[in-house]
């Protein structure tokens, strides 16, 4: 029986069982440190529903501007079982659990004291020109909080973002130190600007990778046309190099390319005879980029940002942690419920509907075959959802799940009869809200009436 059970347990994309025996600590953070890089490295687990799981952002190569089909993006094949979470990734999210007065910040953001795991980097910020030259706001708060970012600026290109706390300015440690006395040090110091800053994981499970923009002058490769044509280039936080034929183009028109650099190759180039060459080969496809810097300086600049790209630095969110670890659980076992019984889930490829027996928790919904299984099939994330009964069919009362994006999938849900319908619903409506968009917290967190200083 014991085999057969952990034979199930394998066929399952995302589920491992995870228990460590009492005498080995290490061996459990062993299967742990396994458990996230198998979760980090799926990509081929769906929805119950059949829909595509983890798909990271992705833009596909629009308009080849070398006359090949390039194929940039990331594709899955559907399976049975697994989570849908994404909606849940393509945002921060703060969990501020019951307390959802308005008068009250979110637990991360909130004055009160609280154990908070921190991950600290070194942030180096050139001086620019005018009033503000590093291009950021910092808010009073304890610890000190970075509440704007400028687009395009130094700060952005740094990789610093909204939500970042400062632990140290210019060498200065100013945890405990009035943001004005902050703002001083910055103003006084040099004309590079080095900040210790810190962000909660739970809110940022990644660690950012700097922006870089600028002119690079592009090999082409087409058979008509050949040589080097001047594009304007632009690296993001998400590892993904766009470029446009001009820098107006930014933010108006579709880049001409995107690729992702996690995973390529790239390094100076000196086959072409030609100063300031470097190569990217990206992962997928066999193409080689070639670009070419106008000094050896700015083609270090590239080469600095595009390695971090695409040597990125990768920890689940610690919600995906919490997560992964109840579906390990029987459902029973998933401690103070918000609400649990059978719900018949519609799979609108093959239109028909499916039962699970299903648990609600802190945002979470977990679907299990029976009250008896164990691990979970999967779940979906409802971070963002609005809730609401729909007639479907020939079924007068059925739970649609909407997302806030077409992008995403919209769910469809149907307990055993109406006042069912109606009690998961209401627990649906109650478990979503008790968690809040980051932008969102930032900006309630803003409007209060603290100081703040432009730097």
């Amino acid at each position: 029986d014991l085999k057969s059970e952990m034979n199930k347990i394998r066929k399952l994309p995302l589920m491992k069982d995870t228990r460590a025996s009492d005498s080995s600590q290490e061996e459990a953070i062993d299967q742990w440190a396994r458990r996230r890089k198998q979760f980090k490295d799926s990509k081929k687990c769906s929805s119950t529903g059949g829909s595509s799981i983890n798909s990271t952002i992705t833009e596909e190569s629009i308009n080849s501007e070398d006359a090949r089909s390039v194929d940039l993006g990331l594709h899955s094949e559907n399976e049975d079982k697994g989570f849908y979470t994404e909606n849940f990734h393509s945002s921060s999210w703060v969990f501020r659990g019951d307390d959802v007065s308005p008068d009250n910040s979110p637990r991360c953001l909130s004055k009160r004291p609280r154990p908070v795991a921190i991950r600290e980097r070194t942030v180096k910020i050139a001086k620019g020109t005018g009033s503000y030259p590093w291009g950021f706001r910092i808010q009073f708060s304890r610890p000190i909080l970075v509440t704007e970012v400028d687009t395009s600026s130094a700060a952005e290109e740094a990789g610093l973002q909204v939500g970042d706390i400062l632990i140290a300015v210019n060498g200065t440690d100013v945890t405990c130190m009035p943001h004005s006395e902050a703002a001083n040090l910055a103003r006084k110091g040099p004309d590079i600007l080095t900040m210790v800053v810190g962000s909660d994981i739970s809110r940022y499970p990644n660690t950012p990778r700097p922006t870089c923009r600028g002119y690079l002058h592009k090999r082409t490769q087409s058979a008509i046309l050949k040589g080097w044509r001047k594009r304007w280039f632009v690296l993001k936080h998400n590892g993904y190099l766009h470029y446009y034929k001009h820098k107006k183009d930014e933010g108006k028109c579709r880049p001409l390319e995107v690729m992702k650099l996690e995973g390529a190759e790239i390094g100076v180039d000196t086959s072409l005879g030609k100063p300031f060459v470097f190569k990217c080969v990206p992962q997928s496809g066999n193409r080689i980029f070639y670009f070419c810097a106008t000094s050896n300086q700015e083609m270090k600049r590239w080469l600095e940002a595009m390695d971090k790209a695409v040597h990125p630095v990768h920890q689940n969110h610690v919600w995906v942690d919490v997560t992964l670890h109840n579906t390990t659980l029987p459902p029973l076992a998933i401690k103070n419920p918000e609400c649990l019984g059978l719900l018949h889930q519609l799979d609108r490829g093959k239109d028909i509907w499916i039962q699970h027996y299903c648990i609600l928790k802190d945002g979470c919904l977990y679907f299990y075959a029976t009250l008896r299984s164990t691990p979970a099939q999967g779940g979906l994330y409802l971070q963002g959802y609005t809730v609401s009964e729909q007639t479907l069919g020939s079924k007068r009362s059925v739970i649609e799940l909407k997302p806030p994006s077409e992008e995403f999938k919209t769910f469809y849900l149907c307990a055993e009869n109406v006042n069912e319908n109606k009690r998961w619903i209401t627990a649906l409506r109650a478990s979503i809200n008790k968690w809040l968009p980051l932008h969102q917290a930032i900006q309630d967190f803003m409007n209060r009436p603290l100081e703040e200083t432009r730097m």
